[in-house]
């Protein structure tokens, strides 16, 4: 996004900032793209989880699968009109790798899956009676611009909306991915005062992450759990533990009523390649797809509450028990 020309930043503003103009893009798009009888097979793949717990590496993994469709930054800003934005789009070339704002060592490029879906949430999340029947309509539009049966999903948001997302694709499979509860608690601390710093300075970012539904940290961060909370100061390592506790805690009373939900800790996936053999027979997608995890643990320097440290170890205790593919 600090890449963005000055024409390009006002099309994403035109195009994203205003939810009557996204609307007119899914309706032109509908129009114009779509089949009487859709057709696909609803074994779709949702990853979702609480933020810096490996998502966007199990996503990017999944995709090389070629078996997949996906939103990709090459449908920005035209989120909702995929089809349309890609036979007026002008700009047909790829870009280079280049390392993502995170800091992370992840790479990215137009070709790279990424979580706008939360575009489509934000539009008609709330309009209770059409979300279900569009969100339909705008998975198979995606799956017609990129010729695939399947979609795959990366929204760490929708560990919000996990019991719609059953009810509307009930043959998914949900992918949760977690961390160790120190290590993920600190990187998203980190991120958020990285990402707070870079706001401050750069208002476009500001308004991009807006756009796109990114709040999990930043100036616009959005606690999960925001009732009852303890710790409240979100430059202490104790506001992520809390947020990592209760998001968990969450997931696993959830995953006793819906059966396709699969916890994978993130450690074990990068240290045990049958993690990673056996996620690839759930997805039925190839075997000869690399293993490519690697884990990054920190030191952790700051001082946080052994009360909830203790609460946290449990919940993992209970993730890693019930995590998939060991």
């Amino acid at each position: 996004m600090n890449n963005y020309s000055f024409i390009q930043q006002i099309l994403h503003r035109t195009v994203l900032s205003s939810k009557l103009i996204r609307e007119i893009m899914f309706d032109f798009e509908k129009s114009l793209f779509s089949d009487d009888e859709e057709s696909f097979d609803d074994k779709h793949v949702f990853v979702a989880g609480l933020a810096r717990s490996g998502s966007t590496i199990l996503l990017n993994t999944i995709y090389q699968s070629n078996q997949f469709a996906s939103l990709t930054y090459e449908d920005m800003p035209f989120i909702l009109a995929p089809n349309l934005w890609s036979k007026i789009s002008f700009n047909k070339s790829h870009s280079n790798q280049k390392e993502r704002m995170h800091g992370d060592g992840l790479s990215i490029s137009t070709k790279s899956p990424e979580a706008f879906e939360e575009v489509y949430w934000k539009t008609f999340g709330d309009d209770l009676i059409n979300r279900k029947k569009f969100f339909l309509k705008f998975i198979a539009l995606i799956l017609k611009k990129n010729k695939k049966l399947r979609y795959l999903s990366k929204n760490n948001q929708n560990i919000r909306r996990i019991s719609l997302i059953s009810e509307i694709f009930p043959n998914s499979i949900i992918l949760i991915p977690f961390r160790d509860p120190r290590q993920q608690a600190l990187s998203l601390l980190n991120q958020h005062i990285k990402f707070s710093k870079k706001q401050n300075k750069d208002t476009f970012t500001r308004n991009y992450m807006k756009w796109i539904g990114h709040s999990e940290f930043g100036l616009d961060y959005k606690k999960i759990h925001s009732s009852n909370i303890k710790y409240l100061n979100e430059l202490e390592l104790n506001h992520w533990l809390e947020q990592w506790y209760l998001t968990y805690k969450t997931i696993l009373e959830l995953s006793e009523k819906y059966t396709e939900i699969y916890f994978i800790e993130y450690e074990s996936l990068c240290g045990n390649p049958n993690v990673w053999s056996n996620i690839k027979k759930l997805l039925n997608i190839n075997p000869d797809l690399k293993h490519c995890f690697k884990e990054n643990k920190k030191a952790i320097n700051q001082v946080y509450d052994d009360e909830i440290l203790d609460k946290c170890d449990e919940v993992f205790g209970s993730l890693s028990f019930k995590s998939f593919g060991k």
